[in-house]
């Protein structure tokens, strides 16, 4: 491997030119000479009949050829440290690629490491064989480097963990004795099981040459397991590299991908796996849909959960108290120490089953475990049996009582006989019974039979024509253990023997404690629900076997997608456990009311390097992707191009004056100041604009900000309502303002007319509101001044008024604006004529409608123009300095966060919404353009003239 090449190396020929470039860059115009007047010394020199071009200076063409190497260089693109060509010219070209979930990350630079290396086979003009690992399927046969190319673009990784072993299988099959030069093994860099077999028969191929080109799957993260305990949820990682400490994030997110906890993975120096505890409660924990680690986007760094990862909360509940100073006699001492580790128990607040059931089934539990009870209160089983038959499971344990219970118990699974059968008595066998093995339906099925666990009473079930179907754990004589029956959604569960260990010693075994979880495991985890099927419901099933179609598939990112693509339906059997492979990628299987989770890696999967050890007498040459050690100087020879560019331009700009206007002495000195201070002036701007003494005021930035923009103003009446729906009007115009024309107005702004600066905005716009505060004298006398400065103000007295006079219908609203009005001196008002300006701005209107509709607009009387008979009301440029309306502007302009409307019209009318913003548009462009409209009166008469 060299330390620079070209990667195009005949443009390298274009530096014979720098010698001609040499020549001209010398060939500089002179630098034109100020002269001073008397004119006789400018027409000396316009009287020389020839002029001699002047040379640039030494340093400036020197700068100009450097310019021209760099940009010719960089064509000619070098490379530091290339690939050199690394493939035997001996026979085909075979690329077995990993294209697994942990090869995701790098997938672009496996690719561009594979072209070219199919490149230079192509070259060396040799057939290429390419595989990839985690196909499902190998087409091997050796073929041209196009149809090659064409297998690689196609390629994309996948959730699954590589088949080498197959895939090498398939390249021997395809060579069929022909002899490899060169074999690359573009690996992921995690083993697998079969890499022993692979090596083997890849030293069987005898190839000239082995690389193993391994990319970034040193950082290959993966979550093996999650346990959800009583407190948090348990999550284990493994990790590739061992060398150094490291702490990763790992999220637990619900359906909708939203994070709903995290806990940190904290990999000491040297170990392989890490754990995590997600602590968060009980019910939000029961919503966790998928774990992912932060930053790690494969399926590896994806866990999905489904029904059976939830807690379920489980009620237990006892005929008898028992005694405290024995626990072990206790009904539900062995029950809770089998269920502690696996659900969230509950238990009675009191021994009167006629309040302590029904608080119970208030906290909708997954199952209520029954401990020898016969009878129940008649008030509790209607709504017992109506938690049953909505989902809910019913755990119950035989005793004394149930024995002696009726017959006609609705809340057991078969008809039970009176009374028990006990060793030496009326029912009774010669000696104990063993357990007989487990039927290969129903959740025990697949469990070993116990052969220590002796039953010596229990009671007994009529025998039935489907009572080996209801039969989920037989004894040795072949009489029922465990019985079982569907209710609805719903089903109930009997123990044919006591929960303690009095009846038998299946409670301190460890089948009890397998049976116990199995049963609440196949519960619904949120207790009684309406929906049907799903994963938990089927595992109690009859059926042996459940065929799941495929749900949601994990892509090689880690995301969860719709497309299935070629997956076949999930078998899943008692006993079995499923794992992923192209047939079965991970992902969720089952449907949108319950599905089962199929995960990448089982639990307890460590991940470690590719051993080649099986290589046997094969060199191996190691080797990186393509953009890890090699790179170009390209970028930076085209920025340093770029650079002289620009420093040239400046030279030239001062040599011919550009900087003249500055201090002789200090040109370049000022130049270089202002590039070298403007960091500190920036950080230092803010406390200079206030310090005191200074030029600048306070408002300076304010004001600055008001001339750059233009902003829509309203006048603060102090009426929290008022000033928050003339605030939401003006926002609602301004966006509709942005919407309809080139005009984009600024955010709105609420002036307190006693103080504010008025003259940076062209409009204000006043609600009148009989019950603000009156504005002060000094206040009025402002607004005075704003508008025969030329400003503009719209009053509104938002009570659709009629008339301007005072006659005696007039409104609150209209005598609060006599009264400001009466101490300004405002013009003679009329109603908007028909040809008035206002009327064609921007639209043509023959109204202005807010809210309301019954007020006109008035505006000032255009006398002159009507003396003139003119047929415009206004002439000039002037504006109107008052515009008063009674039609709630604000209110039908008035939006919310959402952009929808905050009010409605009077009468509901969209379109009376729709004239009032264009109503607001003309008023607007009337503010800001004046009479300019007038002048098309003129158009006719002007064309006229010319003869058009």
């Amino acid at each position: 491997m060299g330390l620079l090449a070209f990667a195009n190396p005949a443009i390298l020929f274009g530096l014979i030119a720098l010698p001609a470039i040499w020549w001209l860059l010398r060939l500089t115009p002179p630098r034109p000479k100020a002269e001073v007047f008397p004119p006789l010394a400018i027409l000396a020199t316009v009287l020389k009949r020839q002029e001699t071009p002047s040379k640039s200076p030494w340093w400036l063409t020197l700068l100009r050829m450097a310019l021209a190497a760099a940009v010719i260089l960089a064509i000619a693109d070098p490379v530091m440290n290339p690939r050199s060509a690394a493939i035997s010219g001996g026979g085909p070209l075979v690329l077995v690629v990993d294209n697994s979930w942990s090869a995701a990350p790098d997938w672009g630079r496996r690719v561009e490491t594979a072209d070219q290396l199919i490149g230079d086979a192509e070259q060396a003009d040799l057939p290429v064989s390419i595989v990839f690992t985690a196909d499902a399927t190998h087409d091997a046969v050796p073929g041209s480097a196009s149809s090659a190319r064409e297998k690689l673009r196609a390629a994309r990784p996948k959730p699954l963990v590589p088949q080498r072993a197959l895939a090498v299988d398939a390249v021997a099959a395809a060579l069929n004795g022909t002899r490899p030069g060169t074999v690359a093994f573009l690996s992921d860099g995690v083993a697998t099981p079969d890499d022993g077999a692979m090596m083997t028969r890849l030293a069987g191929l005898s190839p000239q040459q082995l690389n193993l080109i391994q990319g970034d799957g040193d950082g290959a993260v993966a979550l093996t397991d999650a346990v959800n305990t009583a407190a948090s949820m348990t999550v284990t990682a493994a990790r590739l590299s061992r060398e150094h400490p490291e702490t990763l994030k790992v999220n637990a997110l619900d359906q909708q991908g939203r994070s709903l906890a995290s806990a940190d993975l904290t990999f000491a120096a040297g170990a392989a796996t890490a754990r995590a505890d997600i602590s968060a409660p009980f019910e939000l924990r029961n919503d966790f849909a998928r774990l992912a680690i932060d930053g790690k986007a494969t399926a590896g760094a994806a866990h999905l959960l489904d029904d059976g990862f939830k807690r379920r909360r489980v009620a237990l509940l006892a005929g008898d108290g028992g005694n405290d100073m024995q626990p072990l006699l206790l009904p539900l001492y062995y029950i809770s120490r089998a269920l502690q580790p696996y659900a969230d128990l509950i238990e009675p607040r009191g021994a009167d089953l006629s309040t302590s059931l029904p608080d119970i089934l208030q906290q909708n539990p997954s199952a209520i475990i029954m401990a020898d009870i016969g009878r129940l209160p008649a008030e509790t089983y209607e709504p017992l049996q109506q938690w049953i038959a909505r989902g809910g499971t019913l755990i119950r344990f035989a005793g004394p009582r149930l024995a002696a219970a009726p017959a006609d118990d609705p809340l057991v699974p078969v008809i039970l006989r009176r009374g028990e059968r006990t060793l030496g008595g009326a029912l009774s066998w010669a000696e104990p019974q063993p357990l007989a093995d487990f039927p290969n339906f129903g959740p025990f099925a697949g469990m070993p039979r116990a052969e220590d666990v002796r039953v010596n009473r229990q009671v007994l079930a009529e025998p039935t024509p489907d009572l080996a179907e209801r039969t989920w754990a037989s004894l040795g004589d072949g009489t029922p253990l465990v019985t079982t029956r569907q209710v609805n959604n719903g089903r109930i569960v009997l123990f044919h023997v006591s929960a303690e260990a009095t009846w038998s010693n299946l409670p301190i075994s460890g089948t009890f404690v397998e049976m116990l979880r199995r049963l609440v495991q196949m519960a619904r985890a949120g207790g009684a629900v309406t929906a049907t099927g799903g994963p938990a419901a089927v595992a109690g099933a009859a059926p042996a076997e459940t065929v799941l179609p495929p749900f949601r598939l994990l892509t090689a990112d880690g995301a969860l997608t719709t497309e299935t693509g070629t997956a076949k339906p999930l078998t899943l059997a008692a006993g079995r456990t499923p794992g992923a492979s192209p047939d079965h990628p991970p992902g969720l299987y089952g449907s949108e009311d319950g599905f089962t989770a199929l995960n990448l890696l089982p639990a307890g999967t460590e991940l470690n390097p590719v051993d080649l050890s099986a290589a046997g007498s094969l060199t191996v040459t190691r080797a990186g992707l393509i953009g890890r050690e090699a790179w170009s100087l390209r970028p930076a020879l085209f920025t340093i191009a770029f650079l002289l560019l620009l420093l040239d331009s400046l030279i030239v700009l001062a040599m011919n004056g550009a900087f003249s206007r500055l201090p002789r002495a200090g040109r370049a000195t000022a130049a270089l100041l202002m590039i070298a201070l403007l960091p500190f002036t920036l950080a230092t701007g803010e406390s200079r604009a206030q310090a005191p003494g200074q030029d600048a005021r306070p408002g300076d930035e304010q004001a600055l900000e008001r001339l750059d923009t233009t902003h829509l103003a309203y006048v603060v009446t102090g009426e929290a309502d008022v000033d928050r729906l003339s605030e939401q009007g003006l926002e609602g115009l301004s966006q509709f303002l942005t919407y309809r024309t080139t005009l984009e107005p600024g955010a709105p702004v609420g002036l307190d007319i006693s103080k504010d600066e008025l003259s940076f905005y062209p409009i204000i716009y006043w609600p009148i509101s009989a019950s603000a505060p009156m504005p002060t004298q000094a206040a009025i006398s402002r607004i005075d001044a704003y508008m025969r400065n030329g400003g503009t103000v719209l009053f509104d007295t938002r009570d659709q008024f009629t008339a301007l006079d005072a006659g005696g219908g007039t409104s609150a609203n209209s005598r609060r604006l006599q009264e400001i009005l009466a101490n300004i001196d405002i013009p003679p008002l009329e109603p908007t004529p028909e040809n008035h300006v206002l009327t064609r701005t921007f639209y043509l209107l023959s109204s202005f409608p807010g809210r309301y509709t019954g007020s006109p607009l008035w505006v000032e009387a255009r006398q002159d123009s009507r003396n003139s008979g003119s047929n415009l009301s206004s002439t000039g440029d002037g504006v109107t300095p008052i515009l008063i309306t009674g039609n709630d502007f604000a209110g039908a302009w008035a939006i919310d966060a959402n952009g929808a409307p905050v009010l409605p019209t009077v009468p509901p009318d969209e379109m009376q919404r729709e004239y009032a913003y264009r109503a607001g548009v003309n008023i607007m462009m009337y503010m800001l353009t004046g009479n300019y409209k007038a002048d098309q009166v003129h158009v006719p008469a002007l064309l006229e003239r010319l003869g058009q």
